[in-house]
Parts: structure tokens; C-alpha cells; sequence
């Protein structure tokens, strides 16, 4: 990703793919997209905020607020089920 697409907040992914296996990017991504956002950078454009809420152990999201303001709470251990992974979508941009 160019740096002046990332700085400007309207970058756009340029291919997406789907996940063949589990890790933890994967369950990052699953999380934002169970909440309604393609990843990390639309959440942060959607909601204007620069931090997420992590767990410390794990690095994995702990809390994102959907487009209606209600929350989603995430545990501190893995919630993509392998039977999940392939529904994930991995954007490039």
C-alpha cells in the first residue's frame, strides 16, 4: 500500500482474496468483518479512531462498535473456527 493512500484515509483495497488457514491476521480480520468492517483501516475510517482495544496477551481485538453503535466483545482466545476460515477476506491494497 503507497503511503500517500494511506495517509489521505480513502484508500480502497485493489484485490481481495480469501484465507486457506488460520492465524492470527486471520482472526483480526474475521473480527472486523463480523462487525460489519472489510479490516482494520475501514473501521478506523468509519469510526475516526486511532486505537482499537487489544487483548495484551493475545494482540487480538477486544472490542469494535458497529455501524448501529452497539458492541461487539471479542474472548481472548481464538474465535474463527477452521470452519469459518474460509469465509475471511483478505484485501490488498
Amino acid at each position: 500500500m503507497s503511503c500517500a493512500a494511506y495517509l489521505d484515509g480513502n484508500a480502497t483495497p485493489k484485490s481481495m482474496s480469501r484465507a486457506k488457514q488460520w492465524t492470527d491476521e486471520v482472526e483480526n480480520l474475521y473480527r472486523f468483518q463480523q462487525a460489519g468492517y472489510r479490516d482494520e483501516l475501514e473501521y478506523k475510517q468509519v469510526k475516526q479512531v486511532d486505537l482499537i482495544d487489544r487483548w495484551p496477551e493475545t494482540g487480538f481485538v477486544k472490542k469494535l462498535q458497529r455501524r448501529d453503535n452497539t458492541f461487539y466483545y471479542y474472548n481472548r482466545k481464538r474465535e474463527c473456527a477452521d470452519r469459518e476460515v474460509h469465509k475471511v477476506k483478505v484485501y490488498a491494497y
